[in-house]
């Protein structure tokens, strides 16, 4: 296994690259049976002292589904994506990417895995076009020039190809970080507020961007968002976390009126505040 800090770069990235690229992930992924989750998590325990963060916690992405994981704060969000994210080990339960064990294969799983967030940003001091080769030797992406210039037009980046990271604009940081986490062709995306930071116009280009992305590509992706007229539009279904456990899950066109609520942030609320017994009453 990489060490911690190494494998926490290529994961999430941060500010500054290591010394020298090393390349963890394989060159080759196998071609995905079309009917196998991208991600399938099970039963996922974890559990700090006396704290239990997850409890239970199940769910699948499939391929071209777009799933919105809900919640308040400490609901367990974070903990889950660091477990599907292999930063975290659950104390008991699995995540399967692709039908990968996480926990027994985890470099070829993240083969298939990527991620952006807003709170992730790419190395600052690296231009646009060094993030985006610095990431494709990481992943050991095959035809890496030619890739590369594909995400810089497809993100619209060209004209920024050389521009330091840390000198754009949230906009064009977010078309970068995409960009990124699209490199390696990934079965699965984990998107963690992908749009907090941008204006109305910038947040609609890039949603639509990530829509096409699940249509075309066939990618599994995870969202993460507390801007719920956002997950309305583009999520196909949502899971409610709260203290740890999946309490509803559904459409989210639908799901607001079968438990009693207006709209979807209507929902949220009564989930962030209600006592727990008292919201998973609802969902029965």
């Amino acid at each position: 296994m990489l060490p911690a800090n190494v494998r926490e770069f290529a994961v999430l990235g941060i500010n500054s690259a290591p010394d020298r690229i090393i390349s963890f992930m394989p060159t080759t992924v196998l071609q995905t049976p079309t009917d196998r989750p991208a991600l399938r998590a099970s039963g996922l325990h974890k559990v700090y002292g006396s704290v239990t963060a997850l409890d239970g916690v199940s769910f699948t992405v499939n391929r071209g589904e777009i799933v919105g994981l809900l919640g308040p704060n400490g609901a367990g969000k974070t903990t889950t994506i660091n477990m599907v994210l292999g930063v975290l080990a659950a104390t008991t339960g699995s995540v399967e990417i692709d039908g990968i064990d996480i926990s027994k294969q985890r470099a070829r799983a993240l083969a298939k895995t990527n991620f952006a967030a807003v709170y992730a940003a790419l190395p600052g001091n690296l231009t646009v076009i060094e993030n985006l080769r610095f990431f494709g030797l990481l992943y050991g992406v095959d035809s890496l020039r030619i890739r590369v210039e594909e995400l810089l037009r497809q993100f619209d980046l060209a004209h920024l190809r050389q521009t330091k990271c840390g000198l754009l604009s949230s906009g064009e940081q977010t078309r970068a970080a995409l960009a990124k986490a699209l490199i390696n062709r990934p079965q699965l995306l984990l998107l963690d507020e992908p749009t907090a930071s941008l204006d109305p116009s910038a947040a609609q280009l890039i949603r639509a961007k990530i829509k096409k992305l699940a249509t075309e590509n066939r990618c599994g992706i995870l969202w993460t968002s507390h801007n719920m007229n956002e997950v309305e539009e583009v999520c196909d279904r949502v899971l409610f976390l709260s203290r740890g456990k999946v309490l509803l899950e559904g459409d989210p066109q639908t799901l607001p009126q079968e438990h009693g609520s207006a709209t979807l942030e209507d929902l949220f609320i009564r989930v962030a505040r209600e006592p727990l017994k008292a919201v998973a009453d609802v969902a029965t």
